[in-house]
């Protein structure tokens, strides 16, 4: 408490914005004397940041440095513009990576995308303060990729659970021996469902540690597993509530409710930054012995938002882009998995009677450039779809 007091003297002395968010809640920065007083700063949602970056680009307002002391900029769906300040590990994964077993001597695959979004950055610095070698691949050609695992004796992979179990498979397909030919035996995975059965089938088949972690691109790491496997530490510089998500009320333990984090972050500094993800905190000790509460896990999502092979898809971005066939009378987008564990996103096109079908390699291409995924597409028969049906329908299963 008394550091974040501190902080949040510091970084409103820089930040106009937030020090009219804690006047508007009757606070000066110096008041903010427990969580409860911290608690009465109203939440400010994903989609207020897109708004106030919107009024007062880049950043609404927020930025605690000037924009020349940034090491890079990156544009998020939204679209959101998440800075990096010149920090190493400027996201807070390595102490995440750490409690994986990742270190000195490993050589890792970094599987999330350089483009954009911070994910391979976030993963590439932390990999480097902590003595790894990154090979930075991002998704695709799993075939170099394999080949390249067994040359260069990859030992770990950051990236989505669905790629790792593709390079799996596809190191069958080529012919080699996972265990003889493949040294890969420690995965941290994040930004989509780790199945129970898949984190299993990795461990007991292929000798794979398989730990998972919580962030998102505004705020870098929130939380990650230790190998006792019992719920997700909170990451360092990092305050978490679980409260109500129509009245913003903090929760006890067990409940669950939005996760809302506060950073001490001198150059980002958000304050009760509403996640919209759905999760439960628990408070007793975890069996590594560490003693602070931790995130039991996230179960979804408390808005519209669905998230996809680890970018999020909202009903809004469905129907921007289907404005563009205004042949199609009807529409869905449906999220499934396949045998492989990977999500699947399908468009569920009905015709307008008597038109024209839609060219579905046109809706696959703008597909892409609109909601950054591949999609698949489905021609239904009229009246397969109902007017007031869900545009996004997410099916799939966990465990």
């Amino acid at each position: 408490m008394n550091r974040l007091q501190a902080f949040l003297v510091e970084a409103s002395a820089r930040v106009p914005s937030l020090r009219e968010r804690l006047a508007a809640a009757g606070l000066e920065p110096g008041e903010v004397t427990s969580f409860a007083d911290l608690a009465r700063v109203p939440i400010m949602r994903k989609a207020q940041l897109v708004s106030l970056q919107q009024q007062c680009p880049p950043f609404g307002g927020l930025l605690g440095v000037p924009v020349r002391d940034l090491e890079r900029i990156y544009i998020s769906p939204g679209p959101i513009y998440d800075p990096q300040g010149p920090v190493a590990d400027y996201w807070r994964w390595g102490e995440a990576l750490a409690a994986a077993g990742f270190g000195a001597g490993d050589i890792v695959v970094n599987a999330f995308s350089y483009h954009l979004t911070p994910a391979g950055m976030m993963f590439d610095s932390a990999l480097r303060v902590l003595g790894a070698v990154v090979v930075p691949t991002g998704v695709g050609n799993a075939e170099l990729l394999v080949r390249a695992m067994k040359d260069v004796g990859v030992t770990g992979y950051v990236g989505v659970p669905s790629f790792l179990y593709s390079l799996v498979e596809k190191t069958a397909e080529l012919g080699y021996r996972w265990h003889e030919d493949i040294k890969l035996r420690k995965a941290f995975v994040t930004a989509e469902k780790l199945p129970e059965t898949l984190r299993q089938t990795l461990q007991d088949a292929y000798g794979i540690s398989v730990l998972q972690g919580y962030g998102t691109a505004d705020a870098g790491c929130l939380a990650y597993e230790c190998p006792s496997r019992t719920g997700l530490h909170l990451a360092r510089d990092v305050h978490m509530e679980i409260v109500d998500p129509d009245t913003g009320q903090r929760l006890a333990y067990g409940a669950p409710g939005e996760v809302v984090v506060t950073l001490l972050n001198p150059t980002y500094p958000l304050v009760r930054f509403g996640t919209g993800d759905l999760g439960i905190m628990v408070g007793e000790p975890c069996p590594c012995g560490r003693t602070g509460p931790r995130l039991k896990g996230i179960y979804g999502r408390t808005s519209e938002g669905v998230k996809v092979r680890g970018l999020f898809v909202y009903p809004s971005q469905v129907r921007e882009l289907m404005a563009r066939f205004p042949g199609v009378n009807c529409y869905q987008a449906v999220v499934t998995r396949d045998d492989s564990f990977k999500d699947v996103l399908t468009l569920r096109l009905e015709p307008a009677p008597g038109g024209p079908l839609p060219d579905t390699a046109e809706v696959i291409r703008q597909a892409k450039e609109c909601l950054r995924l591949t999609v698949g597409v489905e021609i239904v028969y009229p009246g397969t779809l109902k007017e007031g049906d869900p545009i996004l329908v997410d099916e799939r299963k966990w465990d």
